[in-house]
C-alpha cells in the first residue's frame, strides 16, 4: 500500500475533465487512508480516487471548492459524521463496489445538501429493504441515483414510508435510523473527531495561511492527531 504523501499529491496529473472541472487524478494507487489532502490549497473541483483501499471516507480538510468526489472500488465501510464539514458543496460523489452495509451507515450523506449525484452500487446497502426510498428521503436534493432519475412519485412515496421529517418520522424511519453497523474503521477519525468545531477551525485556518508544502503537510499531521498548533504559529500566518 502507498501513503497519500504530500509528494504524491504534487506528482499526480490535474486537467480538466469532460465537464470542463479541475481534476486530480489518485486513481489506482492503493492508497489506504486519506490524509495530506490539504497541500492541494482547495484548487480542484473534482478528485478522482478510484481503484484504491480506502476503508473510511473523513479526515478531509475545508475543500469548498470540491463539486466531485470518485471513490468507487475502495473499500469504504463507514462515513465520517463530519464529511460535510470538509466538502460542503459536493455535488456528485461515486461509492460504486465498496462495503457499505447499513442504511444508518449512510447518514452523513443526509448533510451534503447540494448532493446531486449519487452512486452506490456494488455496496451490500443496497440490497436492504427500502434502500431507495430511504436514500430518496434523507438526501432530498438529490436528482439521480445509482444512473435513475428520482421521480417525484419516488419523493411521495419515501414521505409516506418515513415521514415528512425527522421530528415527524414513522416507526419504521425510526428503526432504521437506530441500527447502524459495526464497521467503524479505527483509523478514521480518531482524534480529530474528538475535537471542537473551533479548534479544527484554528487548524484549518492555519493550513490555508501556510506559505510552504512543509508548513502544510505539518499542520495536516496535527489535524490527523487531534493535536492543535501554538498560538504563534497560528498568529504568524
Amino acid at each position: 500500500m502507498v501513503r497519500l504523501t504530500a509528494d504524491l499529491i504534487a506528482a499526480a496529473p490535474s486537467f480538466l475533465n469532460p465537464l470542463k472541472d479541475r481534476e486530480l487524478d489518485l486513481r489506482g494507487h492503493k492508497i489506504p487512508v486519506l490524509e495530506n489532502l490539504g497541500v492541494t490549497r482547495d484548487q480542484n473541483d473534482a478528485i478522482d480516487l478510484t481503484d484504491n483501499e480506502i476503508r473510511h471516507l473523513g479526515n478531509l480538510p475545508k475543500l469548498p471548492r470540491l463539486k466531485m468526489l470518485l471513490l468507487g472500488r475502495n473499500r469504504i465501510a463507514s462515513l465520517a459524521d463530519s464529511l460535510a464539514t470538509g466538502i460542503p458543496n459536493l455535488e456528485r460523489l461515486v461509492l460504486t463496489q465498496n462495503l457499505l452495509q447499513s442504511l444508518s451507515d449512510l447518514e452523513p450523506l443526509a448533510q451534503l445538501k447540494r448532493l446531486c449525484f449519487l452512486v452506490l452500487q456494488g455496496n451490500p446497502v443496497t440490497q436492504q429493504q427500502h434502500y431507495r426510498s430511504w436514500i430518496i428521503w434523507r438526501c432530498p436534493s438529490l436528482r439521480i441515483l445509482d444512473y435513475a432519475k428520482v421521480k417525484q412519485s419516488e419523493r411521495t412515496a419515501a414521505r409516506e414510508l418515513f415521514g415528512s421529517s425527522l421530528e415527524d418520522m414513522t416507526p419504521l424511519a425510526a428503526q432504521i435510523a437506530g441500527t447502524k453497523s459495526n464497521t467503524f474503521d479505527v483509523g478514521g477519525e480518531t482524534a480529530m473527531g474528538r475535537m471542537s468545531e473551533a479548534e479544527r477551525q484554528r487548524i484549518h485556518r492555519a493550513i490555508l495561511s501556510a506559505t510552504t508544502m512543509q508548513e502544510v503537510v505539518k499542520l495536516e499531521n496535527m489535524l490527523a492527531e487531534g493535536r492543535l498548533p501554538d498560538r504563534d504559529t497560528v498568529m504568524s500566518h
